[in-house]
């Protein structure tokens, strides 16, 4: 394996897994958790970047994704409890 390949590695692997992470909680609707989730997964994304391992397009991108799911998740919980 090439240096800078190993040397991305374990970067890519801990991004994907608080991705992972923070989409599982979103679906099983453990938003308190869920928001934890995303702010490490943000986190994970900005380290990616600063690295140089990501695109800041590619990483500014995921976080929107992520926060719009999470963000749709909050307001169905609200519509349920009214």
């Amino acid at each position: 394996m090439q240096q800078k390949a190993q040397r991305n590695k374990p970067i890519r692997s801990s991004v994907k897994t608080t991705i992972t992470k923070a989409r599982k909680l979103i679906l099983q609707k453990d938003l308190d958790a869920a928001q934890e989730a995303v702010k490490q997964a943000a986190v994970a994304l900005d380290k990616a970047v600063q690295k140089g391992m990501l695109h800041p397009n590619n990483a500014a991108r995921r976080k929107s994704r992520l926060m719009k799911q999470l963000n749709q998740a909050l307001a169905a919980s609200t519509k349920r409890e009214e």
